[in-house]
């Protein structure tokens, strides 16, 4: 017999936002004893997350908007124009970032680990960022190295 399995987001979601950069992170799941983690994430117009690697998996399902994806495969650099139901997988270890070069913020759901997780709850910010300093980002990098997390360009 299978069961199902039901996952209800608290009421008290406040608690679950950060602010990554430019991006609102919110925290829609965590399955304890497992890797799995999902965020919805908003990326304002303009915003965009450097080009980055990491040994874990990630999954992108596009909400909302469009979201230029870049990742480098076997086979090169690809760029990807993803819209509102278009889904990208980014493999381990595979430099990729993001970007919205729209007008309306971009929302997408990201499947992430648990050292990905840690990381936007250990360095995200209660509010967002003006214009990030050399210094926060010089901050966030290294940061992100203590996760796992190579950061190749601000």
């Amino acid at each position: 017999m299978m069961s199902n399995s039901f996952a209800t987001i608290p009421a008290d979601n406040e608690a679950k936002r950060f602010f990554v950069l430019g991006d609102r992170i919110e925290r829609q799941v965590r399955i304890r004893g497992t890797w799995l983690n999902i965020f919805d994430v908003t990326v304002p117009p303009g915003s965009r997350t450097p080009r980055h690697a990491h040994a874990s998996p990630e999954v992108f399902r596009i909400l909302e908007g469009r979201l230029t994806i870049w990742r480098l495969t076997d086979n090169g650099p690809e760029e990807i124009e993803a819209g509102a139901g278009d889904i990208v997988t980014i493999a381990p270890f595979m430099v990729h970032g993001y970007a919205n070069r729209g007008n309306v913020p971009a929302v997408f759901s990201a499947i992430v680990d648990r050292d990905m997780a840690e990381f936007i709850e250990a360095e995200g910010t209660s509010e967002p960022l003006k214009a990030p300093s050399p210094e926060t980002i010089a901050r966030m990098t290294a940061a992100a190295n203590a996760y796992g997390i190579t950061i190749l360009a601000a």
